[in-house]
C-alpha cells in the first residue's frame, strides 16, 4: 500500500471514529478542508480523497459552497407499502416537508406518453417538488398526471400528500403500481435543487400508478440522494415454489 493510500485510510478511520464518538452532532458541519488538512498535517488533495471515501460510504455528505456535513440516518423505504412520503417519515420519527418548485402543463414525450398510455404530444400536468427530511433536501421529484382525472388540481395546495389529495378531492385511490429503480448520476436540475455536485450518484425511481379502477393516473420520476435512502423489502413466500 502506498504512503498516500495509508494516509487516506488513517484519515478516514480517525474522522469516522470522531463522528461515532459524537464529537460532531448528527447533521452538523465538519471543520473546513483547510482546518482538517492542518489537523492531519496533510495536503488538501489527500484530505479530499479521504472525504470522498467517507462520502461514498454515506458517512458524510457535501453541499455545494457550504462544506461537509455528517449524514443523518437513512430513511427506510419499502416500495411495496403504499405509505406516502410524509407518513413514512413520521413513522420513523423524522421531520418531513415538501417544497413546490413549479406546476403547469407540458406535452408528453414518447417515453412519458407510453408510460401514461396517452398519445405522444398529449398535454399532461407536471408538478415538480423538492422533499426534505430533517431539513435536508433528499428527493427531487417530477409528477406527471393525466389531466382527465384531476381537473383543477394545479390550484390546490401541492405541498400536501398527493395520495391524500387524490382521495379527498377526487375519490381516487392507488391500485397497482410499477416501479423501476436504477442507480444513475444526477442531472443538472436535480443536482442544483438538492445542492450537490452535478453528476453525483443517485437512485432514480420511476413509478407508474394505477387507480382502483386500474386506470393509469400518473407517473413519478424520483431522484433520491444515494446516501438518504435504505431500500428494505420483505417478500411473501410463494407456495408454488
Amino acid at each position: 500500500m502506498s504512503e498516500v493510500s495509508t494516509t487516506v485510510s488513517t484519515i478516514c478511520q480517525a474522522l469516522n471514529a470522531r463522528i461515532v464518538a459524537g464529537e460532531f452532532n448528527t447533521g452538523g458541519k465538519l471543520p473546513s478542508e483547510r482546518a482538517l488538512s492542518e489537523q492531519f498535517s496533510t495536503t488538501r488533495i489527500t484530505l479530499q480523497e479521504a472525504l470522498g471515501q467517507l462520502e461514498a460510504q454515506g458517512v458524510i455528505y457535501r453541499q455545494v459552497r457550504r462544506g461537509w456535513f455528517i449524514s443523518p440516518p437513512r430513511l427506510v423505504y419499502n416500495p411495496l407499502q403504499r405509505s406516502h412520503f410524509h407518513a413514512m417519515a413520521q413513522q420513523q420519527g423524522r421531520d418531513a416537508h415538501t417544497q413546490v418548485i413549479d406546476s403547469g402543463h407540458v406535452q408528453a414525450d414518447a417515453a412519458l406518453a407510453r408510460r401514461l398510455e396517452l398519445p405522444e404530444g398529449a398535454e399532461v400536468y407536471r408538478i415538480r417538488r423538492l422533499r426534505f427530511i430533517d431539513g435536508r433536501a433528499v428527493l427531487y421529484c417530477e409528477h406527471y398526471l393525466n389531466p382527465a382525472y384531476f381537473a383543477g388540481i394545479l390550484d390546490a395546495d401541492l405541498t400536501q400528500s398527493l395520495t391524500s389529495l387524490y382521495a379527498e378531492r377526487y375519490g381516487i385511490r392507488y391500485g397497482r403500481v410499477r416501479f423501476d429503480m436504477l442507480p444513475t448520476l444526477l442531472p443538472q436540475e436535480a443536482a442544483t435543487m438538492l445542492k450537490v455536485t452535478y453528476g453525483s450518484p443517485s437512485l432514480f425511481i420511476t413509478r407508474v400508478n394505477r387507480d382502483q379502477h386500474d386506470r393509469v393516473i400518473d407517473c413519478d420520476l424520483e431522484y433520491w440522494r444515494y446516501d438518504a435512502l435504505h431500500i428494505d423489502v420483505e417478500a411473501v413466500a410463494n407456495d408454488e415454489g
